[in-house]
C-alpha cells in the first residue's frame, strides 16, 4: 500500500468538498445569517487539511494508483468528506458535539438521511442547503465526480471506478472512465434540473425545490421541513417526488440509453422489470391492507400514500408523507423487508440491490431443479444472459456478509440499550442507507437519543452500506496494507 498516493488523492477529495461549501455560503451571505462565519472557517480548515494531505503525498504520482490504493482512497474519501463536511454543523452550533456532526455529515454523503436534528426548521438556509448538498454530492459519488472533473487521475481511474460504483457488475458506457463519469453526471444533472422545475411548478420556491431535488435524486431523504414531504400536503408534490425517486432507484446506464433513443432500454433489462414488479406488488398489497383496515377513506388516497412510501423505502430515499407505524402490521413488515432490497445496480440507491436478489432467487430455483434432474445443466440467467459463476459466488458472499453484519450490529445496538425493534431497524436503515426505520427511529422520530457509541456504530454501518461492504472490509485484512 503506497499511502503517499492515497493521501494525495484524498487531498483532491477534501478540496472538492471544501470548495462545495461556497454554494451554501452564498445562501448564508444573501440571508445575512450567522452561519456565514462557520462556512468560511470550514472552507479554510478543509483546504488546510487538503494541503496537509497533498504535502504528505510528496512527489508521488496519482497515475501509479493501484487496486489496493483505490480501495483505501474510496473508503477514506467518505471519512474525509464527513470530517470536513461536518465542520459547519459543529461550528454553527447546529449540533452539540463532533460525534453528531460526523453522524449528520456521514448520513448526508452516504445518502442515508438519518438525522440527529430534532427541529430542522429553526436552522438557517445555508446550513440546510449544505445538508441537502451533501446528499447530492454523495449520490452519484464523490469519486465519480472526481473522475469527471479531474481527468489527470489517468491510469488509476478504472481502479477507483471499480471500487466506488455500486452493484455486482460495473458497466462502462465508453472505453474511457472519465467520459463514462461525465455521461453519468450529465444524466444526474438533467434529471435534477427537471425535478427542480417540476417542484417549482407545484409551488415550491427555489430553495425548497433544490434541497428536495438533492435529496430525491441522491435517494437521501433530508428535508428542510420537520414533517418531511408530507408537510406540503400536496398530491402533486407527492407524485413528482415519487416519480423521480423511482428513476433514481433505477440504473442510470438505462436512463442514458433511453435518452439516446433506445426506447426499450428499461423493459429489456431484467433487473428493471424485477424492480418495477416488486414496487407494484408491494404498493398494491399495502394499499389493499390500508383500505381493509380503514386507514384511509378512498382507494386513491390509500394508493397515494402507499405508493410514495413503498418507492421511498425500496429506493432507500427515506422521505415520509405518513407515519407508517400507524399502518397495519403487514405494511410495516413489508416496508422493513423492502429496506434490505434497495434500488438497482448502477443507481444512487442503497440496500442489497435488486440484481443480487434476482441472482439469489435464480440460484435457489436452479438448485431445486438440479435436485429433481441431477444430470441436467441449469445455467443461471438474468435478463436473458448467463451469469458467470464468479459473479454468483460474489453475490452469495455479499448476501451472507450483509445479513451477518446486520445481525452483529443489531446485537451491538441492543447491547447499548435500544429495544428490539429500534435496534433491528436502526441497523437495517443505516446499513441500507435508508434513514427512518421503526420504533425509536421511526418516521416521527430521529437518531438524537442514540448513545454516542451507537452513533459511531451506525455511522460505520452507513459507510459499509454506501460502499457495499467489501470495499471497507478489505481494509481490515493485513495483506491489504503490505507492499
Amino acid at each position: 500500500m503506497r499511502l503517499a498516493i492515497v493521501a494525495k488523492v484524498l487531498a483532491l477529495v477534501g478540496a472538492v468538498v471544501s470548495l462545495s461549501m461556497i454554494w451554501p455560503l452564498i445562501w448564508a451571505l444573501c440571508d445575512g445569517t450567522p452561519d456565514r462565519r462557520p462556512f468560511l472557517l470550514s472552507i479554510v480548515a478543509g483546504l488546510l487539511l487538503s494541503a496537509g494531505l497533498f504535502m504528505a503525498g510528496g512527489g508521488s504520482s496519482v497515475r501509479e494508483l493501484g487496486t489496493r490504493e483505490a480501495f483505501a482512497v474510496v473508503t477514506f474519501s467518505w471519512i474525509v468528506a464527513s470530517v470536513v463536511g461536518g465542520l459547519p454543523f459543529l461550528l454553527a452550533g447546529t449540533v452539540p458535539n463532533f460525534t453528531d456532526a460526523f453522524f449528520e455529515a456521514m448520513s448526508g454523503f452516504s445518502t442515508t438521511g438519518a438525522s440527529v436534528l430534532t427541529d430542522i426548521e429553526v436552522h438557517p438556509r445555508g446550513i440546510l442547503f449544505w445538508r441537502g448538498l451533501t446528499h447530492w454530492l454523495g449520490g452519484m459519488g464523490i469519486i465519480v465526480l472526481s473522475l469527471a472533473v479531474l481527468p489527470f487521475l489517468g491510469v488509476g481511474g478504472m481502479e477507483l471506478y471499480r471500487a466506488e460504483v455500486p452493484g455486482p457488475i460495473q458497466e462502462k458506457l465508453t472505453p474511457r472512465v472519465q467520459q463514462t463519469a461525465l455521461l453519468l453526471w450529465g444524466v444526474y444533472l438533467l434529471f435534477s434540473f427537471l425535478e427542480m422545475i417540476a417542484l417549482m411548478l407545484g409551488g415550491l420556491d427555489l430553495f425548497e425545490a433544490l434541497t428536495h431535488t438533492f435529496a430525491t435524486m441522491a435517494t437521501g431523504g433530508f428535508s428542510t421541513l420537520n414533517g418531511s414531504v408530507g408537510q406540503y400536503g400536496s398530491a402533486y408534490i407527492d407524485g413528482v417526488v415519487t416519480f423521480f425517486m423511482f428513476l433514481a432507484g433505477a440504473n442510470f446506464v438505462l436512463h442514458y440509453r433511453l435518452l439516446r433513443g433506445d426506447l426499450k432500454a428499461w423493459w429489456r433489462d431484467g433487473e428493471f422489470r424485477f424492480y418495477l414488479g416488486l414496487t407494484l406488488v408491494a404498493t398494491a398489497t399495502i394499499t389493499l391492507f390500508l383500505l381493509w383496515r380503514r386507514n384511509y377513506a378512498s382507494p386513491v388516497e390509500a394508493l397515494r400514500y402507499a405508493s410514495f412510501q413503498v418507492v421511498s423505502i425500496v429506493t432507500t430515499t427515506g422521505f415520509v408523507t405518513a407515519d407508517y407505524e400507524l399502518w397495519p402490521v403487514y405494511a410495516q413488515v413489508a416496508l422493513f423487508f423492502l429496506m434490505f432490497v434497495g434500488g438497482c445496480g448502477g443507481s444512487t440507491g442503497g440496500g442489497m440491490k435488486n440484481v443480487r436478489i434476482m441472482i439469489v432467487l435464480r440460484q435457489v430455483y436452479g438448485e431445486c431443479r438440479r435436485l429433481l434432474h441431477p444430470q441436467a445443466v441449469v445455467p443461471l440467467r438474468v435478463g436473458g444472459s448467463v451469469v458467470n459463476r464468479d459473479v454468483v459466488a460474489a453475490v452469495s458472499a455479499f448476501v451472507i456478509a450483509y445479513l451477518g453484519l446486520f445481525a452483529l450490529f443489531s446485537l451491538v445496538m441492543a447491547g447499548l440499550g435500544l429495544d428490539v425493534t429500534t435496534a433491528l431497524s436502526s441497523v437495517a436503515a443505516t446499513l441500507g442507507n435508508i434513514g427512518p426505520g421503526l420504533g425509536g427511529v421511526g418516521p416521527s422520530h430521529n437518531y438524537a437519543f442514540v448513545p454516542s457509541a451507537g452513533k459511531w456504530v451506525l455511522s460505520f454501518c452507513m459507510l459499509l452500506g454506501r460502499l457495499e461492504l467489501f470495499t471497507v472490509l478489505l481494509l481490515f485484512f493485513p495483506e491489504t496494507w503490505r507492499r
